[in-house]
Protein backbone atom coordinates (compact mmCIF):
# COMPACT_ATOMS: atom_id res chain seq x y z
CA UNK A 1 0.00 0.00 0.00
CA UNK A 2 2.67 1.90 0.78
CA UNK A 3 4.29 2.00 -2.38
CA UNK A 4 1.27 2.31 -4.23
CA UNK A 5 0.39 5.74 -2.63
CA UNK A 6 4.24 6.79 -3.51
CA UNK A 7 3.78 5.65 -6.96
CA UNK A 8 0.64 7.74 -7.21
CA UNK A 9 2.35 10.65 -5.59
CA UNK A 10 4.87 10.63 -7.93
CA UNK A 11 2.32 10.37 -11.17
CA UNK A 12 0.42 13.59 -9.23
CA UNK A 13 3.90 15.10 -9.52
CA UNK A 14 4.78 14.38 -13.45
CA UNK A 15 1.04 15.63 -14.07
CA UNK A 16 2.07 19.43 -12.15
CA UNK A 17 4.90 19.86 -14.05
CA UNK A 18 2.91 19.26 -17.33
CA UNK A 19 0.23 21.26 -16.64
CA UNK A 20 2.73 24.33 -15.22
CA UNK A 21 5.14 23.78 -18.69
CA UNK A 22 1.50 23.63 -20.78
CA UNK A 23 0.99 27.53 -19.34
CA UNK A 24 4.95 27.97 -20.07
CA UNK A 25 4.58 27.22 -23.33
CA UNK A 26 1.34 29.39 -24.08
CA UNK A 27 3.00 32.60 -22.78
CA UNK A 28 5.88 32.26 -24.58
CA UNK A 29 3.85 31.95 -27.69
CA UNK A 30 1.24 34.68 -26.18
CA UNK A 31 4.72 36.75 -25.54
CA UNK A 32 5.74 37.03 -29.60
CA UNK A 33 1.90 37.24 -30.85
CA UNK A 34 1.75 40.58 -28.48
CA UNK A 35 5.00 42.01 -30.03
CA UNK A 36 4.38 40.92 -33.29
CA UNK A 37 0.93 42.27 -33.58
CA UNK A 38 1.59 45.37 -31.15
CA UNK A 39 -1.30 43.88 -28.83
CA UNK A 40 -0.93 45.52 -25.22
CA UNK A 41 -3.79 43.79 -23.94
CA UNK A 42 -2.59 39.89 -24.78
CA UNK A 43 0.88 41.11 -23.45
CA UNK A 44 -0.73 42.18 -20.52
CA UNK A 45 -2.35 38.82 -20.20
CA UNK A 46 1.05 36.99 -20.07
CA UNK A 47 2.49 38.94 -16.84
CA UNK A 48 -0.77 38.43 -15.42
CA UNK A 49 -0.30 34.46 -15.74
CA UNK A 50 3.09 34.90 -14.23
CA UNK A 51 1.20 35.26 -10.82
CA UNK A 52 0.16 31.59 -11.50
CA UNK A 53 3.05 30.33 -12.43
CA UNK A 54 4.45 31.17 -8.98
CA UNK A 55 1.64 29.50 -7.47
CA UNK A 56 2.22 26.11 -9.43
CA UNK A 57 6.11 26.65 -8.43
CA UNK A 58 5.04 26.89 -4.44
CA UNK A 59 2.88 24.09 -4.62
CA UNK A 60 5.22 21.21 -6.14
CA UNK A 61 8.48 22.33 -4.27
CA UNK A 62 5.91 22.03 -1.05
CA UNK A 63 4.95 18.32 -3.04
CA UNK A 64 8.14 17.39 -3.37
CA UNK A 65 9.48 18.35 0.38
CA UNK A 66 6.66 16.27 1.62
CA UNK A 67 7.64 13.37 -0.81
CA UNK A 68 11.13 13.57 0.13
CA UNK A 69 10.48 14.14 4.04
CA UNK A 70 7.59 11.13 4.13
CA UNK A 71 8.54 8.65 1.85
CA UNK A 72 12.39 8.84 1.94
CA UNK A 73 12.97 8.55 -1.62
CA UNK A 74 16.26 6.55 -2.89
CA UNK A 75 17.98 5.41 -6.46
CA UNK A 76 15.53 6.37 -9.26
CA UNK A 77 12.77 7.65 -7.07
CA UNK A 78 14.45 10.50 -5.64
CA UNK A 79 16.17 10.88 -9.18
CA UNK A 80 12.44 11.69 -9.79
CA UNK A 81 11.72 14.07 -7.56
CA UNK A 82 14.38 15.74 -7.80
CA UNK A 83 14.31 16.19 -11.52
CA UNK A 84 10.90 17.43 -10.60
CA UNK A 85 12.31 20.10 -8.58
CA UNK A 86 14.67 21.14 -11.27
CA UNK A 87 12.63 21.20 -14.36
CA UNK A 88 10.00 23.36 -11.99
CA UNK A 89 12.57 25.73 -11.43
CA UNK A 90 13.66 26.17 -15.22
CA UNK A 91 9.81 26.35 -16.27
CA UNK A 92 9.97 29.64 -13.69
CA UNK A 93 12.59 31.10 -15.44
CA UNK A 94 11.23 30.71 -18.81
CA UNK A 95 8.04 32.10 -17.59
CA UNK A 96 10.20 35.26 -16.51
CA UNK A 97 11.74 35.50 -19.91
CA UNK A 98 8.15 35.29 -21.81
CA UNK A 99 7.02 38.32 -19.42
CA UNK A 100 10.28 40.24 -19.94
CA UNK A 101 9.00 39.95 -23.79
CA UNK A 102 5.48 40.92 -22.81
CA UNK A 103 6.57 44.20 -20.88
CA UNK A 104 8.89 45.06 -24.15
CA UNK A 105 5.72 44.96 -26.07
CA UNK A 106 4.09 47.60 -23.36
CA UNK A 107 7.29 49.80 -23.46
CA UNK A 108 7.21 49.79 -27.32
CA UNK A 109 3.70 49.04 -28.42
CA UNK A 110 3.15 52.64 -29.85
CA UNK A 111 5.81 52.55 -31.92
CA UNK A 112 6.14 51.64 -35.61
CA UNK A 113 8.91 48.49 -35.68
CA UNK A 114 12.46 50.30 -37.98
CA UNK A 115 11.89 46.75 -39.67
CA UNK A 116 9.27 44.00 -40.05
CA UNK A 117 9.75 41.57 -37.75
CA UNK A 118 10.58 38.52 -39.35
CA UNK A 119 14.11 37.09 -37.20
CA UNK A 120 13.20 37.47 -33.59
CA UNK A 121 9.15 35.44 -34.52
CA UNK A 122 11.97 32.81 -36.59
CA UNK A 123 13.82 32.36 -33.76
CA UNK A 124 10.81 32.40 -31.43
CA UNK A 125 9.43 29.32 -33.42
CA UNK A 126 12.57 27.26 -32.53
CA UNK A 127 12.52 28.13 -28.96
CA UNK A 128 9.06 27.08 -28.76
CA UNK A 129 9.81 23.66 -30.63
CA UNK A 130 12.77 23.10 -27.70
CA UNK A 131 10.32 23.81 -24.95
CA UNK A 132 7.89 21.38 -26.54
CA UNK A 133 10.62 18.94 -27.21
CA UNK A 134 11.95 19.05 -23.56
CA UNK A 135 9.06 18.47 -22.31
CA UNK A 136 8.20 15.38 -24.31
CA UNK A 137 11.14 13.67 -23.64
CA UNK A 138 10.35 14.25 -19.90
CA UNK A 139 6.96 12.89 -20.50
CA UNK A 140 7.94 9.70 -22.22
CA UNK A 141 11.62 9.63 -20.87
CA UNK A 142 12.97 9.71 -23.83
CA UNK A 143 16.62 9.65 -23.85
CA UNK A 144 17.43 9.70 -27.58
CA UNK A 145 15.24 12.83 -28.19
CA UNK A 146 16.39 14.66 -25.30
CA UNK A 147 19.71 14.24 -26.44
CA UNK A 148 19.07 15.93 -29.90
CA UNK A 149 18.45 19.61 -28.05
CA UNK A 150 21.74 20.23 -28.65
CA UNK A 151 21.26 20.78 -32.25
CA UNK A 152 18.10 22.97 -32.06
CA UNK A 153 20.27 25.41 -29.75
CA UNK A 154 22.99 25.65 -31.98
CA UNK A 155 20.51 26.74 -34.19
CA UNK A 156 18.89 29.21 -31.98
CA UNK A 157 22.49 30.38 -31.11
CA UNK A 158 23.00 31.38 -34.59
CA UNK A 159 20.19 32.92 -35.21
CA UNK A 160 21.17 34.92 -31.74
CA UNK A 161 23.95 36.42 -33.06
CA UNK A 162 21.99 37.21 -36.39
CA UNK A 163 19.10 39.06 -34.90
CA UNK A 164 22.02 40.97 -32.54
CA UNK A 165 23.65 42.70 -35.60
CA UNK A 166 21.03 44.41 -37.33
CA UNK A 167 19.61 45.74 -34.97
CA UNK A 168 22.95 47.60 -34.37
CA UNK A 169 23.57 48.39 -37.30
CA UNK A 170 20.20 50.47 -37.05
CA UNK A 171 21.38 52.10 -33.84
CA UNK A 172 24.33 53.57 -35.83
CA UNK A 173 22.32 54.66 -38.82
CA UNK A 174 20.10 56.49 -37.30
CA UNK A 175 20.42 57.37 -33.15
CA UNK A 176 16.29 57.52 -33.18
CA UNK A 177 16.14 54.12 -33.92
CA UNK A 178 18.17 53.27 -30.69
CA UNK A 179 15.85 52.88 -27.66
CA UNK A 180 13.75 50.54 -29.91
CA UNK A 181 16.59 48.53 -31.22
CA UNK A 182 17.88 47.96 -27.56
CA UNK A 183 14.44 46.84 -26.67
CA UNK A 184 14.29 43.89 -29.40
CA UNK A 185 17.95 42.77 -28.79
CA UNK A 186 16.88 42.38 -24.95
CA UNK A 187 13.87 40.41 -26.66
CA UNK A 188 16.51 38.37 -28.47
CA UNK A 189 18.86 37.59 -25.61
CA UNK A 190 15.23 36.72 -23.39
CA UNK A 191 14.57 33.77 -26.54
CA UNK A 192 17.77 32.35 -25.92
CA UNK A 193 17.77 31.73 -22.44
CA UNK A 194 14.64 30.35 -22.46
CA UNK A 195 16.61 28.00 -25.43
CA UNK A 196 19.11 27.35 -22.42
CA UNK A 197 16.54 26.40 -19.97
CA UNK A 198 14.67 23.82 -22.30
CA UNK A 199 18.37 22.30 -22.58
CA UNK A 200 18.42 22.07 -18.92
CA UNK A 201 15.52 20.53 -18.68
CA UNK A 202 16.88 17.90 -21.02
CA UNK A 203 19.70 17.46 -19.16
CA UNK A 204 17.71 16.55 -15.96
CA UNK A 205 15.69 13.87 -17.95
CA UNK A 206 19.40 11.89 -18.89
CA UNK A 207 20.15 12.63 -15.15
CA UNK A 208 16.35 11.25 -14.14
CA UNK A 209 17.82 7.80 -16.02
CA UNK A 210 21.22 7.78 -15.91
CA UNK A 211 22.22 9.41 -12.65
CA UNK A 212 24.86 11.78 -14.69
CA UNK A 213 24.88 15.39 -15.36
CA UNK A 214 25.51 15.54 -19.55
CA UNK A 215 26.22 19.34 -20.88
CA UNK A 216 23.71 19.23 -23.74
CA UNK A 217 25.15 22.92 -24.63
Amino acid sequence: MNRTHFEKELEGLHYDVLKMGSLVEEMIANAITSLVNHDTELAQKVIDDDDRIDKMEVEIDNKCAKIIVTQQPIARDLRIVLTGLKIVTDLERMADYAVDIAKTTLRIAHQKYIKPLIDIPRMAEIVREMVKMSLDSYVRQDLGLARTIGEKDDIVDALYKQVFMEPLTYMMEDPRNIDQASQLLFVARYLERIADHATNICEWVIFLDTGEHIDLN
